[in-house]
């Protein structure tokens, strides 16, 4: 896909469906409607163990919801007309050299997910990570998809080797937990080919 022809997520038509769940960009008319839902699960620790924030109170957990950097890559996961978790999708360029730069640009994402605590273990962790896999690759033309995790996660590392991700990189001590101090990272991907053939 040519850099004219990728889109971005304001451009698909929401929300999109997988079997039993929904994605949707946060509801931009009640945004407060939205934030009371997530704050359900961010505020259990042991949903955001592993997460990159685990907001004080939901004075913290507006700020970094409503975050305008943040609120177009998030997107909300339903399930039977409840929210349920959310996802994100950061579209970034790819490395290239200069004489190539154009061709790399907007052709790699990043993804990750979050579902509240009641809803684990019934593999809808798998059918969100596919549905942003099928979004980044079939929708919006990305060349690549990555994803990262804290080593000891293992749920989350887990079903990336199940949707056939590599794990390209085992970083030592290079990502610091709050509460465990310097942890290893993995780093999985995924590149369109190998969707494509997959």
């Amino acid at each position: 896909m040519s850099p004219d022809e990728r889109r971005a997520l304001t451009d698909l038509s929401w929300p999109l469906a997988g079997e039993r769940v929904l994605l949707r960009p946060p509801d931009a008319s009640d945004p407060e409607g939205d934030l009371e839902a997530t704050w359900r699960y961010w505020r259990d620790p042991a949903v955001t163990h592993w997460l990159p924030a685990a907001p004080a109170d939901l004075e913290a957990h507006r700020a970094r919801f409503l975050d305008p950097t943040r609120v177009p890559h998030t997107l909300i996961v339903e399930l039977d007309g409840e929210v349920v978790g959310e996802a994100m999708l950061r579209v970034e360029d790819s490395w290239a050299q200069a004489e190539v730069a154009a061709d790399a640009r907007a052709t790699h994402a990043e993804i990750g997910w979050v579902l509240a605590a009641e809803v684990h273990g019934r593999g809808l962790g798998t059918e969100v990570a596919s549905l942003l896999l099928r979004i980044a690759f079939d929708a919006l033309g990305m060349h690549r998809v990555s994803a990262v995790c804290f080593a000891g996660n293992t749920a989350s590392w887990r079903l990336m080797e199940k949707l056939a991700m590599r794990r390209e990189a085992h970083a030592q001590d290079d990502a610091l937990h709050r509460t465990l101090g310097w942890c290893d990272s993995f780093t999985y991907a995924l590149t369109r080919s190998e969707w494509r053939a997959g």
